[in-house]
Formats: structure tokens, sequence, C-alpha cells
């Protein structure tokens, strides 16, 4: 059963929460990246983790139904993190499974560094750490590599409005560069994703805040590497925006963390690697439920 619920995170601003799975089942709370609705976790993957969680997505501040407040009220990064406390406060939920993606494995990393008492495990992927600390690498510490030339060059181009289906194109696009090259890239799947979205959110305008909001106040070098809440490092060797090393460096970093790799994967959520990561999700979350 799904049910759609709005919760109020502060003054004036109310998020969209989808849950499903039972009810009585230890939650898991799925945080999504920058400008990104909830609706961007794949039904199948939702599906199968609820099938031994309640499962809970949510659309971030500005993104899908959510309120749009940032012009008129500008907020910080770090309120985004603080907005994963106030929905599971308003759900009744004392203390959930935290699996991040993109920004949202930035976000679950604050909500482990400032308040661990309500995270049960953390799972992140396509993230990078919010530690000072260097990359120990075989031949001793060692340069993390940037983003993706191509991803970045994507990212510089304006977005203008010539319509949905050229908005749909647009969106195809981006997913092609950040699935990577190791998966055969199914065009028509993310174009249905994104049709999905935006029907979601009642238009297809490109949401903008996150890129725009303050993203001072982020490191917790002190708090991740005391971290004991289980953490699993998904590791996706097609990564474009934060490739290997990156999700050694989490795994060193980060107290209880241990990692493991998705075949293919790179910074988006295609067919092929749903299976494997719900698996290896699962398997992690089975083993640190906390009584």
């Amino acid at each position: 059963m799904v049910r759609e619920q709005y919760v109020e995170v502060a003054a004036g601003v109310r998020l969209w929460t989808e849950r499903r799975g039972a009810a009585d089942a230890p939650a898991l709370l799925l945080v999504m990246g920058a400008q990104a609705s909830g609706l961007g976790w794949p039904e199948e993957l939702v599906d199968a983790l609820a099938e031994r969680h309640h499962v809970i997505r949510y659309d971030h501040r500005d993104t899908g139904r959510s309120s749009h407040s940032f012009d008129e009220h500008p907020y910080p990064v770090t309120d985004l993190a603080r907005d994963i406390i106030a929905v599971l406060d308003g759900l009744g939920i004392e203390g959930a499974h935290l699996v991040g993606l993109s920004l949202g494995g930035m976000l679950t990393q604050l909500v482990l560094a400032d308040h661990p008492e309500r995270v049960l495990s953390a799972t992140l992927m396509g993230t990078c750490a919010l530690s000072e600390t260097p990359y120990l690498g075989p031949d001793g510490v060692s340069e993390l590599p940037g983003i993706a030339p191509e991803v970045l060059a994507l990212w510089a181009q304006p977005v203008e409005d010539h319509g949905l289906e050229a908005e749909l194109d647009r969106r195809v696009a981006h997913w092609r560069v950040l699935g990577g090259d190791r998966i055969p890239f199914d065009a028509a799947y993310f174009r249905e994703l994104e049709r999905r979205i935006i029907e979601h959110a009642g238009g297809y305008a490109a949401p903008t805040a996150h890129g725009r909001a303050d993203d001072s106040g982020m490191l917790r070098t002190a708090e991740l590497a005391r971290n004991e809440v289980p953490t699993l490092v998904v590791s996706a060797p097609a990564e474009p925006v934060f490739p290997p090393p990156h999700p050694q460096h989490l795994a060193q970093v980060i107290g209880g963390s241990r990692l493991v790799e998705v075949p293919g994967m790179g910074h988006a959520l295609p067919p092929a690697v749903l299976g494997p990561l719900a698996e290896a999700i699962l398997a992690h979350t089975g083993g640190a439920v906390r009584v």
C-alpha cells in the first residue's frame, strides 16, 4: 500500500512524502540528489526495498510537489539535512536506515555526524566525503579526481525553454553522460522516468535552487572519523561525478564503514544495477537493525 503525506519542516515549507511497505517494518529513508525529486528513485528499487522495509521517499524543498520557496527565503544546503530529521519527526519515526545518492549522500553524512542516534544504518553512493582527511592510496597520499569534463561541459550549458519534448531530450542526454560507459544506455527508460517526474511536479521547468544555495559549513571530519553507525559505501566503477577512488576515500574516513562494488554502475540508476543494488542495501540493513 502506498501512502502520501505532506510534512511541515519549517514555517511555510511542506515536503511531499510517500511511504510503502509494512508500517511495522524497519524504516528506510531514500535521500535523492540535488535538484532531484523523490521519484528519481526507480519504482523497481523502491518495491524491492519495501519487501523488507517501511520505505519513505520524499521531494526535497524546491523539487516536485514540495514547497518552492528558495527565491523568497533562501536557505543553506545544511537545511536540507535538517529536513531529513524533520521528515522522520513528522512521520513519527524514531530511527531509520538512510540511503543517500549524490548530494543525498552528503546530507546523509551530515545526519550521521549530527544525529547518529536517529540512524539505524547508512548507505552512500555517488558522493564525496565531507572530510578534510586526505585519501591514502597504495603509494601514499593521493589527489582525488574531479568531475569528468563531459559532465562539466553539460552542466555549463544554459537550460532554455523549448517545450516539454525538448526538455525531455535534454534530461535524457544528461542521464546518458551520468550513466557512464559500462552499461548500454536505455534512452526510452530514462525518458519515461523523467516524464513521470514532470507529471508528478506539474511542470517541466528545471529546478535550480540547490545549485544556488550556500554550501558552507558542511565539513564533519572528526565526527565522521568516530562514526559507529554501520555504513555501506557503494563503489560505482563508471561514476563520472565522483569517480573512484572517491568511494575508497569515503570508506577510509568514515568509521564503521565498508565498501561494496556494483558492477557497471555510474551516477544513474538504470534497470541493470537495480537488482544488485537492492541486494547490497538489503544485506547491509538486514544486519543493522537496532532494538
